[in-house]
């Protein structure tokens, strides 16, 4: 009888244990299910690997970027794969190129709306799994080209304007080097390293100013004219001469104006920053922070405009 008694005891406590494991899965997959609703159709954050944008954004900032800016295409929701995933993870698969699915390719949006020129938007180019992050130069309808780097928008030349060298710190994120900005590495007298970039401020026709990198002369400094297409836009990076945007060809670059719904978003702000000396040391967590990036809003800045001027 004291067994019996016993064993009958211990089956609700059991039960119990059970039920609130049970519970605690099924909060952290409504838990998921939250954050990648939220990551697939209100914000996400954003990585900046590259310096095709400098000097904007830098390798090494971390921007959070709005998802529902332009309406949602099928480039919008993330879906994680388990399997891409374990082998990213545990098996250390380099040859993994994301973590998601992909959604069947489609040239609609839904409640989609144009970009304006001047914003810094993410796109997934077409045969590729990586975001890429570039500004929108043209609209649908303009005729636009490039003439020894100075944009012509429907005939008429983007104003540029030289501005003072910008001195750049050096760190591993900003290595400054001679391939991409060259002669612009010098040191000071107590040996520590600059990086002067030459800057061109441009200003869209509407308003819109931002500045960008004079590096050196490419071949896609000069670009035919090109009449953008309906629902498409025409990117370029800030750092001119080392971005593989809508001058270059496929498959290094965009090849052209980029349909509307390859735009995953439109870059808001700038988190925080690193200068890439972090390690798994937490000390270095905050050590490795650039002062001054956080919270820079990318919005662009917008002188107004003559009255009639196209947007």
């Amino acid at each position: 009888m004291t067994m019996e008694h016993s064993s009958d005891a211990t089956r609700p406590e059991k039960q119990s244990k059970l039920s609130v494991f049970w519970a605690e899965l099924k909060g952290l997959f409504w838990l998921l299910i939250a954050v990648l609703v939220f990551h697939s159709f209100i914000a996400k954050p954003f990585y900046i690997p590259s310096i095709s944008m400098m000097p904007t954004l830098q390798v090494g900032d971390r921007l959070f970027v709005s998802k529902f800016a332009y309406g949602w295409s099928h480039v919008s929701p993330t879906i994680p794969n388990p399997v891409a995933m374990f082998k990213w993870l545990v098996l250390q698969d380099q040859s993994v190129q994301t973590a998601t699915y992909q959604l069947p390719e489609s040239n609609g949006r839904v409640w989609g709306s144009m970009p304006k020129r001047g914003d810094i938007v993410i796109l997934k180019p077409k045969g590729k799994s990586e975001d890429l992050i570039k500004r929108v130069i043209g609209l649908p309808g303009d005729l636009l080209e490039l003439r020894t780097g100075q944009i012509f928008l429907n005939g008429k030349p983007v104003k540029q304007e030289v501005q003072p060298a910008l001195d750049l710190p050096v760190d591993i994120n900003n290595p400054c080097n001679d391939d991409d900005f060259p002669g612009a590495l010098s040191r000071d007298e107590k040996g520590r390293a600059h990086c002067y970039l030459p800057i061109i401020r441009e200003t869209l026709p509407n308003g819109v100013s931002y500045d960008t990198v004079d590096a050196k002369r490419t071949e896609y400094d000069d670009v035919a004219p090109v009449r953008i297409p309906a629902n498409h836009v025409y990117l370029l990076g800030d750092n001119r001469d080392n971005s593989a945007d809508s001058r270059v060809p496929a498959p290094f670059g965009l090849d052209g104006p980029v349909s509307w719904d390859r735009l995953g978003g439109r870059a808001e702000i700038i988190t925080f920053s690193v200068d890439g000396t972090t390690t798994f040391n937490p000390a270095t967590w905050f050590s490795s922070l650039r002062s001054g990036r956080a919270w820079t809003s990318l919005r662009p800045d917008k002188a107004p405009t003559k009255a009639g001027a196209k947007k």
